[in-house]
């Protein structure tokens, strides 16, 4: 797996970073293959909403890239160096990718509510004034830059970069 999601190859990490990550993988994980069971105890994601069950299952399959049903080291690393090293282009990517619930290329007003919602279950926000709608309605106005109550990959990466 050479090219790690369009960033760093694993090569390209240090070998400090890559024996760290392994022995917390092996630690967590003896068996080397992360269950979909196993990431929400990873992550203490335990009793959650049926919004909140769906992203994570969501997250879970976006890691699974050879969609085997595990989350192998390979991809533990990739997913890592994604988020904490990728450039802000191919996180948008994969968060596309995430909330792209049916996998059409496209993300609607139900499937952004969800993913606001699931997010909110899982990491309250006291000080929020708006709720996960109303949150949802602002965004969206912000993405959907034609009106047609879907935002593309591409059209999402161009109104995100250009925001600070």
């Amino acid at each position: 797996m050479g090219n790690v999601m369009d960033g760093k190859s694993v090569e390209e990490l240090s070998s400090t970073e890559c024996h760290q990550w392994y022995k917390k993988f092996m630690t967590e994980c003896p068996s080397g293959q992360l269950t979909f069971y196993e990431f929400r105890q990873f992550f203490g994601l335990k009793n959650l909403s049926p919004w909140a069950s769906q992203y994570v299952e969501q997250m879970f399959e976006t890691f699974d890239f050879n969609k085997d049903g595990y989350i192998d080291f390979m991809e533990y690393v990739a997913a890592l160096s994604l988020v904490l090293k990728g450039k802000v282009e191919q996180k948008l990517r994969w968060y596309f990718k995430l909330y792209d619930v049916d996998g059409n290329g496209c993300i609607d007003r139900d499937e952004l509510l969800t993913i606001i919602r699931a997010i909110r279950t899982i990491n309250p926000c006291s000080d929020s004034t708006m709720t996960a709608e109303e949150f949802t309605d602002t965004v969206f106005s912000k993405i959907d830059v034609n009106g047609d109550d879907c935002s593309s990959g591409s059209r999402t990466a161009d109104v995100n970069t250009s925001c600070p």
